[in-house]
This record gives C-alpha cells, sequence and structure tokens, in this order.
C-alpha cells in the first residue's frame, strides 16, 4: 500500500473549522475504491496543526485519486487557508492494513500480556 502522512498548519482564523473546510474532500476521498483510509487528527500541542493519514491500495490507486477532480479542487481550494506549504512522509509499505503492536498487546479480558 502507499502510505501517507501529511501535517497541514491551518491559519488560526481557519482552524476551528479545517474539518468543514475539508468535508467535501474527505469524502469524495474515503468513497474512492482504492482508498483504505484518510483519517485527520487535529495536534494536542498546536491547535493550528492537522495530521492526516492516509492510505491507498497500490501505486495506481494513488495515482487515481491525485488526477481525480476533488484532489484538483482540493489544490485550489485549501492552500488559502494554510500557514504554508503542508508537509509529507510519503512511503510504500508492504501490507494493506493495520498492524497490531504487540508491545502493548491487550488480551481477549482486557489484561496486558505484560
Amino acid at each position: 500500500m502507499i502510505f501517507i502522512t501529511a501535517k497541514f498548519r491551518v491559519l488560526p482564523e481557519h482552524a476551528d473549522r479545517w474539518p468543514e473546510i475539508t468535508a467535501d474532500f474527505t469524502r469524495a476521498t474515503r468513497a474512492e475504491p482504492g482508498c483504505l483510509w484518510f483519517d485527520w487528527s487535529r495536534s494536542l500541542t498546536d491547535a493550528t496543526e492537522y495530521v492526516l493519514v492516509e492510505a491507498f491500495r497500490d501505486e495506481e490507486a494513488g495515482g487515481e485519486h491525485v488526477r481525480s477532480a476533488h484532489f484538483q479542487a482540493a489544490r485550489r481550494t485549501l492552500p488559502p487557508h494554510l500557514v504554508e506549504t503542508p508537509r509529507v512522509v510519503n512511503a510504500t509499505v508492504p501490507q494493506d492494513d493495520w498492524s497490531p503492536l504487540g508491545e502493548m498487546a491487550v488480551r481477549e479480558d482486557g489484561t496486558d500480556n505484560g
């Protein structure tokens, strides 16, 4: 899969509305057949920073996303709300879902395995 994490620094006057500002883009991306997930989180230490964690089935699905009409619209509509160009980490990972974090495994009864 293509695994992408991006940091968006939003102008303070738009930070509380960022989920609303990105709602159409988020909905359309999540509906893409090759999208595995597309999730926003807000920083606990900087209210103007949002982190996007997204994954696509493969390079073809990632390419379809970048060529989509909603991605092209986001390229025009999102930057005016940002402080700076978003920062990104993009990697190809040989899996298709999240893996369990073995170091913090929880047994079915809710206790740890330590």
